[in-house]
């Protein structure tokens, strides 16, 4: 007997046809496929779940390993779980599923989700080994190299244990950056360290930001190098340069700073692409030179010491990093090739400020000047002399026609007298000489 129905299209289009178009036939369970079942039943042996197929399934204890004692407590009939077909239909026996390949599965997408953006996980330490420490992230179990853990390790090196004596941190919570991920080798690699510098990478960033040139902040010198010194301010690592350190000349940071020690710091630049800061100790200060109009003048008389000697001149320093040049032809009136012919370094000197200009930093000086002045101020002995003699006659020619109306009289009574005295005392040291012209007279 020949069909009505001649091809399939013509039997969908019958209302029995339509009808077994829309009921949906369950699909037999496949091992490796992931799917969302019913808990029915709770038991010492697991969860009996209702897989949507012709029979129920089975979820070992075994296979929930990788839930909490909390989420294991929570759990309820009615709660749907994801699941790992382990074992399909086989005969008598129900079909196995897992919670804990589930997870991983969910697990090993999350990961690498999480991988590609870059983002810190976190995981539970499960156990250590001689080369780090098992997690668990995400259902998945990974490795954290002890190289790569925060906080090491002591292993015990005994021949009869292989066991870590410092289990403390067992069972504790941590957060992870992903090195290395491969789904099908199952390998996970992870790094403590790196999510914390991740973490201080965000707090540096945000901290920067924050700070601003100009700024003046408490620090602590974590370090001195022949360089400078660095100094932590809050999380922020920058360095004061050696020529930052002082207005005046530092041979050694060593010298002005010292590892461990708390100082004030102005914050002098701050780059954010390269998250470098630079630190000053000399700007807390005033410049000296801002100040130089206020203590020296033209003219004004200073003390120096020549600290470099130089084919055009020497340098001296007056005043802290105050520094002035004595030009070749400012140092002898005589003529010289070079100034060490003169002078020598770390010399002391008096000199005369000659030019001055605080804005560009430039101080003129002159040794020859003050020679000049010192010779002029020098007189001769015999000179002295005449000049008293006649500063004597002046005196006493003013006293005379000062009192000449009154006491005039008195005045040339006193002459005498002295010249009267002074005539007998001659006579008396020279008076063999006085008889001996007696006699030939």
């Amino acid at each position: 007997m020949a069909s009505k129905f001649e091809t399939l299209t013509d039997l969908a289009e019958t209302p029995m046809g339509k009808l077994l178009t829309e009921v949906e036939f369950p699909k037999p369970l496949r091992r490796g496929d992931v799917l969302e079942v019913e808990i029915v039943k709770i038991d010492p042996e697991g969860f009996l779940v209702d897989s949507g197929h012709k029979s129920d399934a089975l979820v070992p204890l075994r296979e929930t390993r990788s839930m909490t004692t909390d989420e294991v407590a929570e759990i309820k009939v009615g709660d749907k779980l994801d699941v790992f077909v382990v074992r399909p239909d086989s005969g008598d026996q129900l079909p196995l599923l897992s919670f804990d390949r589930a997870r991983a599965e969910h697990g090993w997408i999350t990961l690498k989700k999480e991988s590609e953006l870059g983002n810190v996980v976190s995981g539970v330490i499960k156990s250590f080994n001689k080369g780090g420490a098992v997690v668990e992230v995400e259902g998945v179990q990974g490795f954290v190299p002890v190289s790569q853990l925060l906080t090491p390790f002591q292993m015990d090196t005994t021949e009869s244990s292989s066991v870590n004596n410092d289990e403390s941190r067992i069972g504790q919570s941590i957060n992870m950056k992903i090195m290395t991920l491969d789904r099908n080798q199952k390998t996970l690699i992870l790094s403590e360290r790196q999510s914390i510098q991740e973490k201080q990478k965000l707090d540096l960033d945000k901290l920067l930001e924050e700070m601003k040139e100009g700024d003046i902040r408490d620090g602590k010198v974590t370090g001195i190098s022949n360089f400078g010194a660095f100094v932590d301010c809050g999380g922020v690592t920058g360095l004061i340069h050696i020529s930052e350190m002082s207005w005046d000349q530092v041979d050694s940071p060593g010298a002005i700073l010292k590892a461990g020690q708390d100082v004030k710091v102005y914050v002098l630049k701050v780059d954010l692409e390269t998250k470098k800061v630079a630190f000053s100790l000399r700007r807390l200060e005033a410049e000296p030179w801002s100040t130089v109009g206020d203590k020296y003048a033209v003219d004004q008389i200073v003390n120096g010491v020549v600290t470099k000697l130089a084919d055009y001149g020497a340098f001296v320093r007056i005043d802290r990093s105050i520094y002035g040049l004595l030009h070749i032809s400012e140092i002898t009136e005589e003529t010289i090739q070079h100034p060490k012919e003169i002078l020598s370094e770390n010399q002391e000197l008096e000199l005369k400020i000659i030019s001055l200009e605080p804005e560009k930093r430039r101080l003129g000086l002159s040794l020859k000047q003050i020679n000049q002045e010192n010779s002029e101020n020098m007189v001769e002995p015999n000179e002295d002399v005449q000049d008293n003699e006649v500063s004597d006659e002046i005196v006493s020619s003013t006293e005379l026609e000062v009192d000449a109306d009154s006491n005039v009289d008195e005045v040339i009574s006193s002459d005498l007298t002295e010249d009267s005295n002074n005539e007998e005392s001659v006579d008396e040291e020279t008076g063999e000489e006085t008889e001996e012209n007696e006699d030939s007279i």
